[in-house]
């Protein structure tokens, strides 16, 4: 019996080594507890993800077992704080997935996705836990809570309600059944953007293919080719190759070429994502009826600062009703541009409008990107970046190399208060590369919250497609691209300053419709000459920015504003339409989203480009029945910006008064009440009509 029982002493010891010995498990020994990305294997994702869902169940089953009359702290308290471990291992694999992916973790996560929406099921469905949520509910009037717990009582209660808490045993399993579905069809359309991205390539051997780009783009386009083993020059669908080329590029059949390959991306072969697209708004419809909902849109917006969509289409139709104008007459004015240019009658389609429009702001303002790409290089735009959160807010930042990285070209920086004390970890991750997908977004890898009396700080990164460094130059950025920045690191602000106690409520855990205000009001200082001074300097003779070109810049700014405002509300229509649907869709893709977008087009179509089918923001990226919340944010942002450009566009007391009201407080109150008390009023269409030049 002793030799038996001491077998197993020593079985359940060696399970518990191999348990954690796996690297994403445990307490990291790392500066600040930062994610140990030097010692995680792919091999370890399943296993940590295994023990982790079991640890949350024993949680979970801990508050549903205590005998105790429901209360605040052990029942909304203890839901709240589960699942850590859970929420460190999915943190670090999903946010790699998008960032530094590969096949096989493809494949994990095509394992892994049903486990975790069984797990998250199992809980939000489970009746007696439920039961214990509801009877604190219904007392919330006489528990004496703060604010913040009010708020998260609140979201705990509706988020059980909102995945299927109250449904009849049968339509809970029906519940179940959709959404694994949606989850597996979700990750399916995301992964097949990003192979579809990465599998095109346009191979040139001829320099003459290339008349009209920038010698900058022609040596990374021959530096493309020659990482691949090729000769010639390699034009991909990543961001900086493919605007550098629809932009510059004579050979108009080679444009029409690339903008054919990335407007159909998905929508055949391999990885098609054009049944995915009907099945997912399918799906989400089946579950917003379930739910007792007539559409999707109906119970995304119960949650959001537009409550409902009419509200969405009021600010959309307004805002089309007022750009719509300006659109056309910008489109007049590029296609007049395009005759004289070309000296005979030309239909300019959307493959020539980056070209055309490239070639009228050079002539009518001096000005192109290439004038102005010299005094953004790379390392001086991080530090005007950092530097004006230093100027606004005080903090700054000290790169550590002892904090562990996914890849070597990402840095790791800590960041610091005025006086001293630990704010965050900040990531930062610039350029393309196979297994990271297109676009730019932040993250975290820790949230910020207040555990056992600590106040926990955040681990923010910021990731994005920029230029690469030439052979003989330093990465050099577009305006576009420096203003890309300072978006993401105004939403990296946001997760930043977070000051609040409960993870859930965090950072940037706002409504949708609020999240892109600290990232879009970031965007104007790019245009403030006290701005660029400190910062924007010719890379190589040290020279400051000078005042002529950035009075080009500032005349520019609203150049296409009308356009661009059309292109963006033609996204939020489409992302309407799926979403307000009340039965389901069949076949007919592209006839649904024409249909759609009609009254925004401003450029003849082109037959099979569609957007649907590399959709990402609503198809595999959060925003569905969201894609509105960035007009409706550029209304907030062109609002409070208003307030810093009457006092002072680096007044730190009205960044104070954001960063009180809007940076730290999260999602603890009803957003549009944060924003009166920051702005002392209501926001309205007004700033931004302004601001783009639609009224003086």
């Amino acid at each position: 019996m002793k030799i038996i029982n001491l077998f197993l002493v020593l079985f359940f010891m060696q399970l518990a080594m191999t348990v954690t010995a796996n690297p994403l498990l445990g307490t990291y020994k790392t500066p600040h507890q930062t994610a140990p990305f030097d010692k995680i294997k792919v091999a370890d994702y399943e296993p940590a993800f295994e023990s982790a869902m079991k640890t949350h169940r024993a949680e979970i089953q801990k508050i549903i077992n205590n005998k105790a009359q429901p209360t605040f702290q052990n029942t909304i308290e203890a839901l709240e704080y589960s699942g850590k471990t859970l929420g460190k291992v999915n943190s670090i694999f999903f946010n790699l997935l998008s960032a530094e992916s590969n096949d096989e973790m493809m494949a994990i996560s095509q394992r892994i996705q049903p486990k975790l929406t069984e797990h998250s099921n199992n809980i939000n469905l489970n009746e007696k836990l439920f039961q214990q949520v509801k009877a604190v509910y219904e007392q919330k009037d006489q528990l004496g809570l703060n604010v913040e717990q009010m708020r998260l009582l609140q979201d705990t209660y509706d988020g059980f309600v909102n995945r299927g808490a109250n449904l009849s045993p049968q339509d809970k399993e029906k519940y179940r059944e959709l959404s694994s579905k949606l989850s597996q069809l979700t990750l399916m359309f995301g992964q097949n953007v990003l192979k579809a991205t990465n599998a095109y390539e346009m191979l040139l051997t001829d320099e003459k293919q290339l008349d009209g780009l920038p010698q900058d783009q022609k040596d990374a386009a021959a530096q493309r080719a020659k990482s691949k083993g090729k000769t010639g020059w390699l034009i991909d669908l990543s961001a900086p190759s493919y605007v550098a080329f629809m932009k510059y590029a004579k050979d108009r059949d080679l444009r029409k070429t690339l903008y054919l390959a990335y407007n159909t991306r998905c929508t055949s072969g391999e990885f098609s994502n054009a049944g995915h697209v009907i099945e997912i708004a399918n799906t989400r419809l089946a579950i917003a009826n379930l739910l007792g909902y007539k559409s999707y849109a109906d119970q995304v917006l119960k949650k959001r600062m537009a409550g409902n969509a009419a509200n969405v289409y009021e600010l959309l139709n307004e805002l089309l009703a007022g750009f719509s104008p300006a659109a056309l007459q910008e489109y007049r004015e590029v296609q007049g541009f395009a005759i004289g240019r070309e000296n005979k009658n030309i239909e300019v389609m959307p493959y020539d409008w980056s070209f055309y429009s490239e070639k009228l702001k050079d002539a009518g303002f001096d000005l192109n990107d290439e004038m102005v790409r010299p005094y953004f290089e790379l390392e001086n735009v991080k530090k005007g970046v950092f530097g004006l959160a230093t100027q606004l807010y005080g903090i700054t930042f000290k790169k550590n190399t002892k904090i562990p990285v996914y890849n070597e070209e990402v840095e790791a920086f800590e960041v610091y208060k005025e006086n001293g004390e630990f704010l965050a970890v900040l990531y930062t991750d610039f350029h393309p590369r196979p297994g990271k997908r297109p676009g730019a977004w932040m993250t975290e890898y820790q949230g910020q919250e207040v555990s056992k009396g600590k106040n926990v700080r955040p681990h923010i990164s910021i990731v994005m497609n920029f230029t690469r460094p030439a052979a003989d130059k330093p990465a050099l950025l577009t305006f576009d691209e420096v203003e890309t920045f300072l978006h993401e690191f105004g939403h990296a602000l946001h997760g930043m300053f977070a000051n609040t106690v409960y993870p859930s409520l965090s950072g940037t855990s706002v409504y949708r419709d609020f999240v892109e205000l600290p990232s879009q009001i970031m965007e104007n200082f790019l245009l403030e000459k006290v701005y660029l001074d400190g910062f924007a300097k010719h890379y190589q003779t040290g020279e400051p920015i000078p005042a002529g070109l950035v009075k080009k810049m500032v005349d520019a700014a609203n150049f296409n504003a009308g356009y661009l405002c059309l292109r963006q509300l033609s996204f939020g229509y489409l992302d309407m339409a799926y979403h307000t649907i009340t039965k389901p869709l069949s076949a007919g893709l592209t006839t649904f989203e024409r249909e759609a977008i009609k009254e925004t087009a401003v450029l003849p179509p082109v037959e099979n480009a569609v957007i649907s089918t590399a959709f990402s923001h609503i198809f595999s990226g959060g925003y569905a029945a969201g894609y509105y919340s960035y007009k409706w944010a550029e209304v907030l942002d062109a609002d409070a910006y208003a307030l810093f450009k009457q006092n002072g566009v680096l007044s730190q007391e009205i960044a104070r008064l954001f960063y009180e009201n809007i940076l730290s407080k999260g999602g603890t109150e009803d957003p549009m009440e944060l924003y009166v008390r920051f702005r002392g009023q209501k926001p309205s269409t007004e700033a931004l009509m302004k601001r783009s030049g639609i009224r003086k």
